[in-house]
């Protein structure tokens, strides 16, 4: 009769708390550790921080001075207090429709004109495929940018001038008429957009080419077997790939609408334009500097700055909706 084989005994059962035992979670590191590890990146950073602290977020105590009847010997402690009176005043005054009106035509013929025009270069510029044209037309294009205003503003009046400027004889050859394009209120807009491709043109594109660099050329190579011409690559390869880049540069050009630019205005503007030329930027010098309505000017640019916040909100709240990449 064959021996019986012992059979072993069932492991005892693991107790449920044994069982269920979590590992510690690891203890993130105090704000003093993670600044001593990098410490070099928040040394980076702390020009940055200063800056928006005194010249951004600093300054907006002195926003309440627009609810109150501000008064310089006074401050803003003993200033009176008159609520929103100067908001009032400016929404029933006159010339809170032509501003905004002003205002509004302005930036959208930026967002409409402008805008695209940085894109199309930037499309131009990606398909050079000779790499000493392309950094030389990048330089050229950029050079406007870092001159000022002023500069902008003084070659327009050599190049337009009355009588003298060589393109003021070439727009009266084409229009068959001397036209002060200086003087008359039909031509600041369009002189102004001009002096905006031409100055900011060239800089906008380095987002949009750093966007270029980053796509796919797997794809484009697999368009080109599949046959697809130049254009039919950038329409379907690229437009798409830079499109989430095109739409964050546009909801913070919605947010910047009513911010049309204090000095190119300003130096363009004289006693024949005013009417078409005056903007908000303009009105609260004016109306703050010059005639010393500190309570109202801050108003009106409290109003303007509110309204791009709101402006901001908004198109990322429509660009989340439609799945695009929005700025938070």
């Amino acid at each position: 009769m064959p021996a019986e084989v012992p059979v072993a005994a069932p492991p005892a059962p693991i107790a449920a708390t044994e069982a269920l035992v979590v590992p510690p979670r690891r203890r993130r590191p105090g704000i003093r550790v993670h600044v001593t590890q990098f410490k070099w990146l928040y040394l980076l950073l702390l020009p940055g921080v200063i800056y928006f602290a005194l010249f951004r977020y600093g300054p907006m105590y002195g926003a309440v001075i627009a609810f109150q009847d501000y008064v310089p010997f006074l401050g803003i402690s003993g200033s009176t207090w008159v609520g929103f009176d100067h908001f009032e005043r400016f929404f029933g005054s006159p010339d809170f429709p032509r501003l905004l009106g002003n205002t509004l035509i302005l930036a959208l013929l930026s967002l409409l004109i402008a805008f695209p025009i940085t894109i199309v270069v930037a499309l131009l510029l990606n398909e050079l495929r000779i790499s000493i044209l392309k950094r030389s037309v990048q330089t050229l294009i950029y050079i406007p940018h870092f001159l000022s205003w002023t500069v902008v503003a003084s070659l327009t009046y050599l190049l337009f001038a009355f009588d003298a400027g060589p393109l003021f004889h070439a727009v009266g050859g084409i229009f068959g008429t001397d036209i002060d394009v200086l003087t008359d209120p039909a031509w600041f807009r369009p002189i102004i957009v001009l002096q905006d491709i031409w100055k900011n043109t060239g800089w906008g594109t380095i987002i949009f080419l750093a966007a270029l660099a980053s796509v796919d050329q797997e794809q484009y190579e697999a368009a080109i077997l599949d046959g697809a011409g130049r254009f039919q690559r950038v329409w379907h390869i690229t437009l798409p790939s830079i499109m989430p880049t095109v739409v964050v540069m546009l909801v913070l050009q919605m947010g910047q609408i009513l911010n049309t630019g204090f000095e190119q205005i300003y130096l363009m503007t004289n006693s024949l334009n005013r009417q078409v030329a005056d903007v908000f930027d303009t009105y609260v010098y004016f109306m703050g500097v010059t005639q010393g309505s500190y309570s109202y000017s801050t108003a009106v640019g409290l109003f303007k700055a509110l309204v791009g916040v709101a402006l901001i909100f908004g198109a990322n709240a429509l660009a989340r909706r439609y799945n695009q990449t929005g700025i938070f």
